[in-house]
């Protein structure tokens, strides 16, 4: 089940909501693992059995942890236990059949008899549930989180189903007061179904009108420079709104409940730095990666070099984490590469003053890296880097525009970059006013609450485009997100 899908929106979400405002608040994360689980089975109900699995294991891992003493070596054994059976489970299911096909192709240079071995089919979202339950035990035994004793609130907090296929990648110790403990108004509740519908709008009318752009552009043979880079501008615009879209989705289901959870991007495509591009792309993973990779390898307590190892190792095995393929492991590759330099070049990732030249050139870098990421094999990403500097060839509309391409389509793609670019100035513009603020206070010896301020959207411009999206979802039947494959 998704959330941009008619069963969701019209029979699951009415009656989950019926029956946990029904339910005496004591009770609800019963409703909410109960609710999860339907969602989750939705999909296939055997892979059910190993989300469960994978919620038993990890809850008495934490409760062998906390019995054995925060620091102690037989705390150290039970987290060690509990990352390697995670780990296991992951790779097996998510890189079992990629490593396959890699043996098989050396086999075969060397002659050799391929290992034959059933296909493994990827279940849904365990990349997501695997990191929460990793950072879980890990937090567990660094004392930054106690282990919980109620295993219906951690197993309904692994199961939660608005973060649940695609994030944000939440930690127990971030929203377990919020299960014992959350506040419910119409106030609260409103503000979750207006940033649904954000989401929702996101999703459906910008990012699946850009699917056809870039599915037919990556597609081409031999793309033309112009192809090429209008199948890149679509994939970039439509990932950043299918994601975020989702994220809107997710943090709006959460404020109907009652939650609050962390955002997951704070528009990425105005960075000045790839450094800075990861503080506001996929906020949860990337911060994530840092807490339980990065500072653990060492972060940059070592060394220059040390630091750059750190910094690329773990932007490698971050688009590792994305998929069990070649093209992903490059895409990390290429992150942590440019963030090494970036370090070792002293780039100010804090300076507020603003420079085209630097968001030009960041955008750049991006662009190039989601080129790799969305290419299905590595020859096909290198074709279209062939066609993106291919400025010789004549500029022409080739096949992507025989009768394949609408004009609203195209439109879209204006409206989605006009978007980023204005919403996302208008965004570092009130970051600045923060900054100023800030120091203003400071010199007034007063201490600044930080307050996210929030962008309103009128209710009578995104009421009726939710409805227009849900026209468009059911007159197309099926829209998957992007990161569902992750």
């Amino acid at each position: 089940m998704v959330f941009s899908s008619n069963i969701f929106l019209f029979v699951f979400l009415p009656i989950f909501l019926t029956f946990y405002y029904l339910t005496p608040e004591r009770k609800r994360s019963w409703v909410i693992l109960i609710g999860s689980y339907i969602f989750y089975a939705w999909w296939r109900v055997d892979f059910l059995l190993l989300f469960i699995a994978v919620t038993l294991w990890n809850y008495y891992i934490g409760r062998g942890i906390a019995s054995s003493g925060i620091g102690t070596r037989r705390a150290r054994q039970w987290v060690t236990v509990g990352i390697c059976a995670n780990l296991s489970a992951l790779g097996y299911f998510k890189y079992a059949n990629f490593g396959v096909a890699t043996v098989n192709a050396a086999m075969a240079e060397l002659g050799l008899d391929p290992w034959l071995l059933t296909v493994v089919i990827l279940p849904i979202g365990i990349s997501f549930y695997i990191f929460q339950a990793i950072s879980y035990i890990i937090d567990v035994y660094r004392g930054d989180s106690p282990a919980t004793e109620n295993i219906i609130d951690f197993a309904a907090f692994i199961a939660l189903f608005p973060q649940l296929i695609a994030g944000p990648v939440l930690r127990y110790k971030d929203v377990a007061n919020q299960f014992s403990q959350r506040s419910h108004s119409v106030d609260k509740f409103a503000q979750g179904v207006q940033r649904f519908m954000l989401g929702f709008i996101k999703k459906v009318i910008i990012a699946d009108s850009l699917a056809p752009l870039v599915n037919q552009g990556f597609a081409l043979q031999d793309p033309s420079f112009f192809d090429a880079w209008l199948a890149v501008l679509a994939y970039t615009a439509q990932l950043y709104f299918d994601f975020s879209g989702y994220a809107d989705m997710a943090i709006g289901l959460g404020l109907m409940m009652g939650f609050r959870f962390t955002e997951n991007f704070n528009h990425p495509y105005i960075s000045q730095s790839i450094t800075e591009f990861w503080r506001r792309w996929h906020i949860s993973l990337s911060s994530w990666l840092r807490d339980y990779l990065y500072i653990p390898l060492g972060g940059n307590r070592r060394g220059s070099v040390i630091t750059y190892r750190n910094l690329f190792l773990t932007m490698l095995l971050g688009g590792l984490w994305h998929g069990a393929n070649w093209t992903f492991l490059i895409w990390g590759a290429w992150h942590g590469s440019v963030l090494a330099v970036e370090k070792a070049a002293g780039v100010d990732t804090s300076a507020t003053r603003f420079s085209v030249l630097r968001w030009l050139l960041c955008l750049l870098l991006v662009m190039l890296g989601w080129v790799v990421f969305r290419a299905e094999t590595i020859s096909q990403a290198v074709n279209l880097y062939g066609a993106l500097v291919a400025v010789n060839q004549t500029i022409e509309l080739s096949a992507i525009y025989a009768g394949q391409i609408t004009s609203l389509q195209l439109w879209t793609l204006v409206l989605a970059w006009v978007l980023i670019v204005v919403r996302g100035f208008y965004q570092r513009y009130l970051e600045q006013q923060q900054k100023v603020q800030h120091k203003r206070e400071q010199r007034a010896d007063s201490n600044l609450i930080a307050v996210s301020i929030p962008y309103t959207y009128a209710g009578l411009i995104i009421v009726p485009l939710f409805m227009l999206a849900i026209f468009k979802l059911s007159a197309e039947s099926y829209s998957a997100f992007l990161y569902f494959q992750f």
